[in-house]
């Protein structure tokens, strides 16, 4: 592997270049979280914002699937087939790779691991 280099950006935050990858901060390339923020919008429209919680938000944890919230601010149909039509454009673009998807529109009850997704997820 090329030499490993600390970095900040435009927003304060630091970010970690390999080569001609850089890590956007939460264990994924830059490239990846820019293919992870278009699909989504692809998938779900350009009002969708998404972000990344779970183990992967830990730059000291290992390995772990991808676990992504979708928020959307109107109320959408056919919520699982769009899902699942996410996880496979990602799979296809970024690899196969465990991605967990949650979804949460105006309609949808709120459980605790939408609140905990929000609380403590990084916004793509």
């Amino acid at each position: 592997m090329g030499s490993v280099a600390q970095r900040g950006n435009a927003s304060g935050t630091t970010s970690t270049e390999r080569g001609n990858d850089v890590w956007c901060g939460m264990r994924l390339f830059e490239l990846t979280c820019a293919i992870i923020r278009s699909t989504v919008q692809e998938v779900f429209g350009s009002e969708a914002t998404v972000k990344l919680f779970g183990s992967r938000i830990n730059d000291n944890a290992r390995g772990g699937d991808i676990d992504l919230l979708v928020e959307l601010i109107s109320a959408t149909t056919e919520l699982e087939r769009k899902a699942l039509q996410l996880i496979t454009r990602l799979q296809l673009r970024i690899g196969d790779q465990p991605i967990d998807v949650l979804v949460l529109n105006p309609s949808t009850p709120r459980q605790a691991i939408h609140e905990h997704a929000i609380l403590t997820g990084m916004t793509l």
